[in-house]
């Protein structure tokens, strides 16, 4: 009979361990992807208003705060999960987090409002139906986890969780932070650093390509009319109001299907000519211009003349109006020329409003936002003897050993030094108990 409980029990600790590592290794993988893309987060959350109809929050900065809080508390939580520490806390909120995503991913699959739901990011895009039966398996590993959470071991002791459990979040909100400001470390878009977008756009011999229109919506005496790249309005009165993208036909789909630029000026297509350019080919990706980063206007400005001066086409690419171009022109002094593109490319192209792409036929070979755009220093010679001239990618191995020792090497500096204060704390104690009570032990009085 002992036997027969001690089976049962070390089956408990077994089966409760497997949940919680499970649900570790998920909550940290999707916190991660997160926090390493907020700004394809924040696209995602307003997607999610506006399949709701909640388009007032979608355009504030609510989705920016959800993306930062959904990245730091699934990171944080993958993180307590593998060390096994706020145990009750922590099986808890993992119960509720399930239980409310999963219907929500069953509501999804059912209606489709949106092609994905987004939980990894672009890193593993699933469908609908994929995300809800995967969700089934993570409620049901939930439910043992906060069922039997008393069995979940931990990897550290008392003594330091409290130190894990602090870092952790600031850790990942501080990449976060980065991540937006200075681009994803890990680029899971088509347009990443030694992308050649010919390829990306290129159908295998035999396959039937799928069908997508660019419909672009101008404006002539209060009256809105869509125009395609074949029917482009002559007459100077019409006014560009939007454009996007529409699928007339299924087919295969390769990486990149929405590459298409049009010139500003007189609506001509520019993507071959773009493509095809053996020079160097700088795009400025700015998909709003009213809502652009404005900061770095006097090195976007240097960054143009230097490309006049070295004769590399410069293009600031972006779906704005004809109100904001005009806007941005005036406020900047803007004299580059300007194409048009569809919004999501353009968000997909670069995760920051501006940002600079350097091309050369075709081939992405750089990328910064506004925050680090090169500068004088940088741009001291032409690009075909310069650094920045060429495709200076690191490995996916490499940055992930980066990440994890930016995360674990300070983690540990911080644990030892928390445990020698701590011993020397205790020590400091010993010492005073030793040191005898001078109202006790004094000499007596004569």
């Amino acid at each position: 009979m002992a036997s027969k409980h001690l089976h049962i029990h070390d089956a408990i600790v077994i089966g409760a361990n497997t949940c919680r590592f499970l649900l570790a290794a998920v909550f940290l993988f999707s916190g991660f992807v997160k926090a390493n893309d907020p700004l394809g987060t924040v696209y995602k959350v307003q997607d999610y208003l506006d399949a709701w109809g909640a388009f007032s929050l979608s355009g504030g900065s609510f989705p920016y705060l959800a993306s930062f809080l959904m990245a730091a508390f699934e990171f944080s939580i993958g993180v307590y999960l593998l060390f096994g520490i706020r145990r009750w806390a922590t099986s808890i909120l993992v119960l509720l987090f399930m239980s409310v995503m999963t219907p929500l991913t069953l509501w999804l699959a059912i209606a489709n409002p949106i092609s994905d739901c987004g939980c990894f990011g672009d890193a593993v895009v699933l469908t609908n139906w994929e995300t809800f039966f995967k969700n089934l398996v993570l409620l049901a590993a939930a439910v043992c986890l906060f069922k039997w959470r008393r069995f979940i071991f931990k990897l550290v002791t008392t003594k330091v969780d409290w130190l894990i459990s602090l870092y952790s979040i600031i850790f990942i909100l501080f990449f976060t932070i980065f991540c937006y400001r200075y681009l994803p470390v890990f680029d899971f878009l088509p347009y990443h650093i030694g992308a050649d977008i010919r390829k990306g756009i290129e159908i295998p011999e035999g396959e039937k390509p799928s069908v997508y229109e660019t419909i672009f919506t101008y404006e002539k005496d209060g009256v809105k009319k869509d125009f395609t790249i074949d029917n482009y309005p002559g007459d100077s009165l019409w006014t560009f109001v939007d454009s996007h993208t529409v699928l007339k036909e299924k087919g295969y789909e390769p990486p990149i299907q929405d590459f298409a630029l049009m010139s500003y000026e007189d609506g001509t297509n520019l993507t071959d000519e773009i493509l095809a350019d053996s020079q160097y080919v700088f795009l400025l990706v700015a998909p709003w211009l009213d809502r652009a980063d404005d900061s770095s206007i006097d090195l976007i400005n240097e960054i143009y003349d230097y490309s006049v001066e070295h004769d590399y086409r410069f293009l600031c690419v972006t779906s704005s109006t004809d109100e904001a171009i005009s806007a941005w022109q005036e406020n900047t002094g803007a004299e580059y020329p300007f194409a048009l593109a569809d919004e999501i490319t353009l968000k997909s192209m670069v995760r920051y409003n501006p940002g600079l792409m350097l091309l050369k036929n075709g081939v992405v070979l750089n990328k910064w936002s506004a925050n680090a755009l090169p500068d004088e220093y940088q741009l001291n010679a032409p690009l075909d003897r310069l650094p920045l001239g060429e495709i200076q990618l690191k490995g996916v191995s490499r940055k992930l050993m980066e990440v994890t020792g930016s995360f674990l090497a300070p983690l540990a500096a911080l644990t030892i030094i928390d445990l020698l204060w701590m011993k020397y704390r205790r020590r400091k104690e010993k010492k005073q108990k030793k040191v005898p009570d001078r109202a006790d032990n004094g000499n007596p009085e004569e």
